[in-house]
């Protein structure tokens, strides 16, 4: 196949990461996880407690912040101005600050040039909220992958049980409902479906089903 960019759209919770890390090795592709560049950010936000309201706080703290994406032993590792904060950009807080803060233009400004300098130089599946829109508008293939509310809770709240933690499913459907209107109406690159993209509804459908998916749509548009 030619070389090439992978446009994944979605909301939330819709399994972007999950599945675009696994298309990406069986493509033998480069993954890059815009969201956790989104969260190194938020990271660094929350841990200096930045108010995101006031624009020149904001501008000056993003003109002092570096992300990069590193692969260590086939792991993806995310570098915060040299330090390896991948540990950190899980929790909830810096999940919703990303939300709200990735909607700032100094924020977007801080990861736009990088992103697509990755897509320019690699073969790439990118997935985040405005990669097909905004981000790589040329990609070869575009996807816009979703689930109903309910499904997509349901699976965070899964994941923490999973590690341990204490959750109330009501509270994060309500969270992701209230993060997908804040994404989709935002000012600035709000997540909606790219024209040329191919909808995928993954709510019924195992991991497996949607990489095949993808695969299928990757190997009939670049063959």
């Amino acid at each position: 196949m030619k070389r090439a960019g992978i446009a994944i759209d979605g909301p939330a919770g819709a399994g972007k990461s999950t599945i675009a890390k696994k298309v990406a090795k069986k493509l033998n592709y480069i993954y890059v996880d815009t969201g956790a560049m989104y969260r190194a950010i938020a990271y660094y936000l929350v841990t200096n407690q930045i108010d995101i309201e006031k624009e020149t706080e904001l501008e000056k703290a993003c003109s002092s912040i570096f992300v990069e994406i590193k692969y260590e032993n086939d792991l993806q590792q995310v570098y915060l101005n040299g330090e390896n904060v991948t540990p950190y950009l899980r929790t909830e807080a810096t999940g919703n600050m990303a939300s709200k803060s990735s909607a700032k233009a100094p924020v977007r400004a801080a990861l736009l040039d990088l992103q697509r300098d990755m897509a320019k130089e690699f073969n790439v599946v990118m997935d985040g909220r405005d990669i097909g829109t905004n981000v790589l508008p040329d990609a070869e293939v575009k996807i816009y992958l979703t689930a109903s509310s309910k499904e997509r809770a349901n699976r965070r709240y899964r994941e923490l049980l999973e590690k341990g933690e204490t959750a109330d499913l009501h509270r994060i459907e309500a969270d992701i409902m209230e993060r997908d209107e804040r994404d989709m109406n935002r000012a600035i690159a709000p997540l909606k479906q790219a024209g040329d993209a191919v909808f995928i509804d993954s709510s019924d459908m195992g991991i497996d089903e949607v990489v095949d998916k993808i695969l299928s749509v990757v190997y009939e548009k670049l063959q």
